[in-house]
C-alpha cells in the first residue's frame, strides 16, 4: 500500500467535514489510519486532525487527495502549484484545475496565495511574476496564459460553520419542505439584511416577474427605499412587467389589483415596450417623467445597480438589457464584489446562473412556489443557503414587516400609477 499524509484544520467535527473525508476515502477504495487528532474543547476551539491515507497505488493515493481536497484536505509537504500555459484562445490547458465556490489558494515560490474571486467551473490564472491568482472562465482564456494543472500546491478553506450562534443559514439546511416555519426563518433572515446593512455589506437580490405577479412589487420597493438592495439582476419580463404595472396598472393584461383582465390586455406588455424603446430606457423615461413608480423607477432613483440578462425569449427587448450572455455574465462577476447576501425570487434560470458565479460565503435566501426549484438552488454542498416553499408575495410582505423602520409611516406606499399611453 502507498500513502500520503494530509491534515484537517477548523471546526471539522461540528462542519461534518472529517466524517465527509473518511467516506470519501472508504467509498473509493482507499484507507486510513488517523495518526493524530485534536477535538477542540469548546465551541470556539478550532480541531485538527492528521490522516494517513493510503491505497494500492501512487496513481490511487493522488485520486484519493484530489478528492479530498474540496473538503479543505492539506498535503503535509505541499508541493508547488504545476501551471501549463493555455494552447488556444477559450481553451484550457489539458488536466486544468476546476474550482468550486470555495476559497482557494496556490502554493507560488513558498508562498499561498489566495485565488480571487472564489468561483465555481473556473480555471486558475496564475502570473508568477505579479504573484497573483484568479478564477478565469473560458471566454477569458487566451492563448499562452499560466493555468493551474493537476491538484499539486491547491489549498481549499471550505466556509465551516460559525463559532458563534448557529444561524438560520446553518439549522434550516434540511431537505426543503413547504412545512418549515417560515415566520421564524422570515424573521432571521430580516435579521441577517440589518447586520448586512450596519456592516457595509452589500445585499443581491436576484428576481423574476412572478414578482410583479404576485403583487409584490410594493413590499420589493420598500426594501429599495429602506436601503436593503444595492444590487438586482433580473432579465427582460421583471423589466417590462414592471414597466407595465406602472404605465396600465396590468401585468400580462390582468389588473393586479381586481384580479382581472383588462381590455385587449395582451397588448400592453407590447405598448410599454414600444414606449421605453421610444423614449430610450427605462433611465430615459425616468428622467422624462414617464415612468413614476415600479421596481425599476426606484433601482434608478436610490442608486441601485442592475443588471437585465436576455434571453431568446424576450419581446424588445428593454434598451437596457443585454443581449450577449457572456457579457451579461461579465457584467454579473464585476457587480458581485462585496455582496453578503443574497435573496433570489421566482426565477429559477437567472437564479442557478447567479448561484454558479457566488462564493460559497455568500448567504443565499431561495424562495419559490415550486419545490423542485429551492431544491436545485439549495443543494450546493453548503451551510450559506436557506430554501423556502412560499409565494413571493407573503414572503417579502412579512419581511417588510420585519425590517420596517421606526421612522417608515405604517401606510405608507408607492406612488399611484400615471395614465398609460394612449
Amino acid at each position: 500500500m502507498f500513502s500520503q499524509h494530509i491534515e484537517l484544520r477548523g471546526h471539522i467535527i461540528d462542519s461534518l467535514i472529517l466524517p465527509r473525508v473518511l467516506d470519501e476515502i472508504l467509498n473509493h477504495g482507499g484507507d486510513f489510519t488517523i495518526r493524530r487528532i485534536e477535538v477542540g474543547r469548546q465551541r470556539t476551539d478550532p480541531s485538527y486532525a492528521c490522516i494517513e491515507v493510503r491505497g494500492p497505488t501512487p496513481e490511487a493515493v493522488d485520486d484519493l487527495v484530489r478528492r479530498l481536497r474540496p473538503h479543505g484536505a492539506e498535503v503535509v509537504r505541499e508541493a508547488e502549484v504545476q501551471l501549463a500555459p493555455a494552447p488556444a484562445d477559450g481553451v484550457f490547458p489539458e488536466n486544468f484545475y476546476v474550482t468550486t465556490n470555495q476559497p482557494t489558494y496556490v502554493h507560488l515560490a513558498g508562498q499561498w496565495i489566495e485565488v480571487k474571486p472564489a468561483t465555481m467551473d473556473c480555471g486558475i490564472w496564475v502570473d508568477p511574476v505579479a504573484r497573483t491568482a484568479m478564477t478565469v472562465k473560458f471566454s477569458g482564456v487566451r492563448k499562452g496564459m499560466l493555468f493551474a494543472v493537476g491538484h499539486h500546491g491547491i489549498r481549499v478553506a471550505p466556509v465551516q460553520r460559525s463559532p458563534e450562534r448557529p444561524s438560520v443559514f446553518e439549522f434550516m439546511t434540511s431537505s426543503v419542505s413547504s412545512e418549515k416555519p417560515k415566520s421564524a426563518v422570515i424573521r432571521e433572515v430580516a435579521a441577517e439584511f440589518c447586520r448586512a446593512k450596519r456592516s457595509g455589506g452589500k445585499i443581491l437580490v436576484v428576481a423574476g416577474p412572478a414578482v410583479v405577479h404576485t403583487g409584490a412589487s410594493e413590499h420589493l420597493e420598500r426594501l429599495i427605499e429602506w436601503g436593503y438592495v444595492q444590487v438586482l439582476f433580473s432579465g427582460n419580463a421583471l423589466a417590462v412587467h414592471d414597466a407595465e404595472h406602472a404605465l396600465f396598472g396590468t401585468s400580462l393584461g390582468v389588473y393586479l389589483e381586481r384580479a382581472v383582465l383588462a381590455h385587449e390586455g395582451h397588448e400592453n406588455h407590447m405598448r410599454t415596450i414600444n414606449t421605453l424603446r421610444a423614449a430610450g430606457g427605462l433611465r430615459a423615461a425616468v428622467e422624462k417623467g414617464l415612468l413614476r413608480r415600479g421596481i425599476l423607477y426606484r433601482c434608478i432613483r436610490h442608486g441601485v445597480d442592475f443588471v437585465l440578462a436576455g434571453s431568446i425569449r424576450d419581446d424588445g427587448p428593454l434598451p437596457e438589457v443585454i443581449t450577449d450572455v457572456v457579457e451579461a455574465q461579465r457584467a454579473m462577476r464585476v457587480r458581485l464584489e462585496g455582496v453578503s447576501i443574497a435573496l433570489m425570487m421566482g426565477t429559477m434560470l437567472h437564479s442557478i446562473a447567479v448561484g454558479n458565479l457566488l462564493p460559497a460565503s455568500v448567504k443565499t435566501i431561495c424562495v419559490d412556489i415550486n419545490p423542485a426549484v429551492v431544491t436545485k438552488l439549495t443543494d450546493r454542498g453548503s451551510f450559506q443557503a436557506v430554501g423556502l416553499v412560499t409565494d413571493i408575495e407573503p414572503f417579502l410582505r412579512e419581511l417588510t414587516e420585519f425590517l420596517r423602520e421606526p421612522a417608515q409611516p405604517p401606510g405608507r406606499e408607492p406612488a399611484p400609477a400615471t395614465p398609460g399611453p394612449a
